[in-house]
């Protein structure tokens, strides 16, 4: 497996699962409702929806990175909160983030090799840089969606 194989397969991993440190960010999201998912049981602090679309602004922004595209989300849409607590909103919440996932697997799989080692626009990394950074940011907050959900089960 060369290195843009590899990204791409952590990068499954920490979203789909069979990552070696445990539940990847949808096992994680195993079981969680809408009601749960909008539950704010630490005060200040962002809830499970939020922190989903985070993840999921992120995720096509790494793509259009990859694009050639010097791209920022402003603050709105990079913590974006849901206009409608619905179930099926929450649903499409998740499928939207699984399909972008997907997407940017799919797009990091054709990379040339060779292209790991470039910088991305209007950044001061590299392209490896970035891939590992969406892996890293997804297990990042898959963990803080865990003790959200541990807090919210708590209170129930």
């Amino acid at each position: 497996m060369n290195t843009v194989e590899f990204l791409a397969d952590q990068l499954r991993r920490a979203h789909q699962g069979e990552a070696w440190h445990g539940p990847s960010l949808r096992e994680t999201l195993a079981g969680v409702d809408s009601e749960m998912a909008s539950a704010r049981p630490v005060p200040q602090a962002h809830t499970i929806w939020e922190l989903v679309r985070h993840v999921g602004a992120w995720v096509p922004v790494v793509g259009r990175r990859l694009d050639g595209e010097s791209v920022e989300l402003p603050a709105a849409e990079d913590w974006p909160a849901p206009a409608d607590a619905s179930e099926a909103a929450w649903q499409n919440t998740l499928a939207a983030l699984d399909e972008e996932t997907k997407k940017l697997q799919e797009k990091i799989s054709k990379l040339p090799e060779e292209s790991l080692r470039k910088g991305v626009p209007g950044a001061n990394y590299s392209v490896r840089f970035m891939l590992e950074g969406v892996i890293q940011h997804h297990l990042y907050h898959a963990g803080q969606i865990t003790l959200l959900k541990k807090m919210v089960s708590a209170r129930s």
